[in-house]
């Protein structure tokens, strides 16, 4: 049997890829969003679980190792763009963004620390807004500029025990939603989530035991 991958928000467009990144390799997948897609399967199982919430992430993963699947990858996919500038703020909307995309990101990590073996290894995905900035993102550039530091600061923490931490970075994802709300010359150096997924997927294997505390960008290239 494979490696135990949880990727969580797995059930996006981002995360679909990289589940069938993972499963393409041999990995069991558990994907892990706020609705099931479907039944489960012996590669992948689905599950529901509130990603901004510690006791129930600590609970998933309760669950996860008492039925004989204990992550050895975890990929934190979990997120979601709100636009707005700082003097447009409001307190619930800065709490809405920072939960979705910095704290899913911490408790799912705050697990990992505590349970992952020697030789596993986290993925967080950050955002190229995260390293600069730009007019019209506040809130969600500061939440992705935490996961950065989450995955820096975590990367050296867990170093001693031989667990690689690590970010990559998108810019613009060639989705169907993009293609719907963005302009041909937006789109012009969309990376498919499949390119994406391929580069998480060698962070999360033993050809990538040198790297750690690594933000990778994946803005791609023309």
């Amino acid at each position: 049997m494979g490696d135990v991958a949880v990727v969580c928000g797995g059930g996006g467009a981002l995360g679909g890829a990289i589940v069938a990144a993972l499963l393409g390799r041999g990995d069991r997948v558990v994907e892990v969003d706020l609705a099931v897609r479907c039944d489960a399967s012996d590669e992948v199982r689905r599950e529901t679980a509130d990603l901004t919430s510690a006791d129930a992430v600590a609970g998933l993963w309760d669950r996860l190792e008492a039925e004989g699947w204990s992550p050895r990858w975890v990929v934190n996919a979990a997120g979601g763009f709100r636009p707005g500038r700082v003097s447009e703020s409001e307190p619930d909307g800065l709490r809405f963004v920072e939960k979705l995309n910095l704290e899913t990101a911490w408790w799912s990590c705050r697990e990992a620390a505590r349970r992952l073996p020697p030789g596993g290894a986290v993925v967080n995905v950050g955002s190229r807004s995260g390293v600069e900035g730009g007019a019209g993102s506040a809130a969600y550039s500061v939440a992705k500029a935490g996961v950065i530091r989450l995955t820096e600061v975590l990367a050296a923490d867990l170093s001693e025990r031989r667990v690689r931490v690590n970010a990559v970075l998108p810019s613009v994802i060639d989705t169907p939603a993009n293609r719907e709300s963005m302009s041909p010359e937006a789109l012009r150096k969309a990376v498919p989530p499949a390119d994406i997924a391929s580069v998480i997927a060698f962070l999360l294997s033993d050809a990538a035991a040198a790297v750690t505390g690594a933000i990778v960008p994946v803005y791609g290239v023309g």
